[in-house]
């Protein structure tokens, strides 16, 4: 049975801990415990059964309760499996930093890592390159690298059979 824990906002790792640790000292029938990605102030619970999540989760710190109804799999499955298949961002990119600290900043991307959703960007403005990680949704792509390639080839113009020319 999976349940639904309600914890306080930035501490879900902390009373996760705290939970593994009754649920390993008591040998509670819990099987897994976790901290879904973007969802803040909750945890998800597996256990053989309610008294064994509520066990692990009762009178703890920063442990507010259990939501009343469990859920399916099938309910939670999309915060759990990570979606590498979303994000057409690739190494080279330039983008806009659309969120946190460097709001209309303009980057190059310098690695991708769609698995976290995160990819490694170097600062256009910058003086010196500083890589700086952030979340795929902070960013939007601009122009791509090939694109300007493509460019600059279709600019060069071959003068290798044309005559020599001599200015006098």
């Amino acid at each position: 049975m999976i349940f639904i824990i309600k914890v306080t906002t930035n501490k879900e790792d902390r009373a996760i801990e705290m939970m593994a640790e009754r649920v390993n000292k008591k040998t509670l029938n819990v099987y897994a415990i976790v901290r879904p990605h973007g969802l803040k102030g909750y945890i998800i619970l597996e256990a053989a059964d309610r008294e064994s999540a509520e066990e692990a989760a009762f009178d703890l710190p920063y442990v507010k309760g259990i939501i009343g109804k469990t859920v399916t799999y099938e309910e939670i499955k999309n915060m759990l499996e990570p979606k590498a298949e979303d994000y057409k961002i690739e190494v080279g990119d330039i983008v806009e930093m659309i969120g946190q600290t460097f709001k209309g900043e303009k980057a190059k991307v310098t690695r991708v890592d769609k698995q976290k959703g995160e990819v490694v960007v170097s600062l256009l403005g910058a003086s010196v390159p500083i890589p700086v990680t952030v979340k795929i949704d902070n960013i939007k792509v601009i122009r791509r690298e090939e694109k300007e390639e493509d460019m600059k080839k279709e600019e060069k113009i071959d003068l290798s059979d044309e005559e020599e020319f001599t200015f006098e």
